[in-house]
């Protein structure tokens, strides 16, 4: 029996299309969903039993029917997997890419230049994967393609040009092919290509924040008193030029994943090292790791002031093709990039497709682990089981030369180094 759905959302949410699409394809309609919902976000789901959720990819799996989420453990681990993909690796990128173009962030350079390298680096993955495949996940739409669909979506409405996209057929016939399904439509309409890259309008981005009111100077006697009106109409404008920014009706969550908020430092409690992390890394990249760098490692490593971790992937089941399992790391590194000056990591990858492994060793400041300091840096770190090594053990000694090294017998492992990436 089909039970009508309400979504409560705002225009153009792609969190939302996830959710309202995969209801499209589902036989069994879900209860209404509702927005009051203590984080005062949505799309939000209740049950008429009073059972509920919050977060698109939870709701959308929810409303799903079993042929959407997977038939099988393997292909529901793979719609998963392409879930997570979408959430790590395309979002951030397209949000710090697309934000700006429709006004509701500050454009950076750097940041979109960045998110450009980084869109095609993932465009590559479809690509390649889509090349011998219709769809992501076996032979029909899944949550797989709905979810990364829509991640995609506003890239290919507003920034994605026909000589960006052109290299990326497999890609782009997929992208059309989803778009064009009866369930999309429904949700979606008519779905029109970007013709014109898009382009931060300073203008457009002025007009959606906030009007900072300046308080009222008190007059002072004298001349100050006598001064025209019209000068203190200028003053209040020229400090109106820099308003504190709104937070992002539209989609909060991905503004903040794609800006760089100034936070206090989170190791700015620790006392001062006689560690000099630069100096290391500098010797790391320059000098002979195992005759200069390694033992410069140890003659300056303070064991009070940093600590040393063992890491590795606790999902070595999901790593497949090489080049994606290298992008994993890669991705955990890009969004660690503040925390470069507190930290030196060397982490790799071992064995074969579809028999890989990953695992490093990482120098961070202080004493515990670093990354539940700062919400931007725990988004990879729970995939990884940590143990902290005692520097003054062997065990620790012949981890840290063969990780630096990339050479050993890796006995802890089993396999052979296929390949690694240096944080630094």
């Amino acid at each position: 029996m089909s039970i009508s759905l309400t979504l409560y959302t705002y225009p153009e949410n792609w969190r939302a299309f996830k959710a309202q699409i995969a209801a499209q394809y589902s036989d069994n309609r879900t209860p209404a969903f509702l927005s009051n919902f203590p984080l005062g976000k949505v799309p939000a789901y209740q049950g008429d039993d009073g059972f509920c959720l919050f977060e698109s990819n939870a709701i959308a799996h929810y409303v799903s029917n079993d042929a959407l989420r997977g038939a099988t453990p393997q292909a529901a681990a793979q719609v998963l997997q392409w879930v997570s993909f979408a959430d790590s690796e395309i979002i951030p990128p397209a949000s710090a890419w697309v934000f700006p173009t429709l006004g509701i962030m500050q454009f950076n350079k750097q940041a979109t230049e960045q998110a450009k390298e980084d869109v095609k680096r993932v465009l590559t993955v479809l690509n390649q994967h889509l090349n011998t495949r219709t769809f992501l996940v076996g032979e029909r739409i899944s949550l797989a393609d709905i979810t990364v669909a829509c991640s995609l979506l506003w890239l290919y409405k507003q920034v994605l040009d026909p000589s960006f996209r052109q290299p990326f057929t497999n890609a782009n016939r997929w992208f059309v092919t989803c778009i064009n399904q009866p369930q999309f439509k429904a949700v979606l309409g008519e779905v029109k290509l970007c013709e014109k890259m898009a382009q931060f309008d300073a203008k457009k981005f002025a007009e959606m924040q906030p009007k900072k009111e300046t308080p009222a100077k008190k007059e002072k006697g004298g001349k100050e008193a006598a001064k025209p009106q019209e000068k203190k109409e200028k003053k209040e404008k020229k400090e109106e030029k820099k308003p504190a920014p709104e937070e992002d009706d539209m989609d909060a969550a991905d503004a903040a994943l794609a800006s760089e908020p100034k936070t206090k430092d989170p190791f700015a409690a620790l006392p001062k090292s006689t560690f000099v992390l630069d100096n290391f890394k500098r010797s790391y990249s320059n000098d002979d790791i195992e005759k200069v760098a390694i033992p410069h490692f140890w003659e300056h490593f303070d064991r009070e002031g940093y600590s040393i971790w063992y890491c590795e992937y606790k999902y070595p089941q999901e790593l497949t093709q090489t080049f994606m399992s290298c992008n994993l790391i890669g991705g955990m590194y890009q969004r660690l990039d503040k925390l470069r000056k507190n930290a030196f990591a060397s982490v790799l990858l071992f064995g074969t497709p579809n028999n890989h492994a990953i695992s490093g060793i990482w120098i961070l400041r202080g004493q515990e682990l670093a990354f539940p300091l700062s919400a931007d840096w725990t988004i990879d770190y729970e995939s990884y089981t940590w143990r902290k090594l005692d520097p003054n053990s062997d065990e620790c000694k012949l981890m840290v030369k063969e990780y630096f090294l990339w050479e050993g017998e890796f006995k802890h492992m089993g396999m052979a180094v296929n390949q690694g990436k240096i944080f630094k």
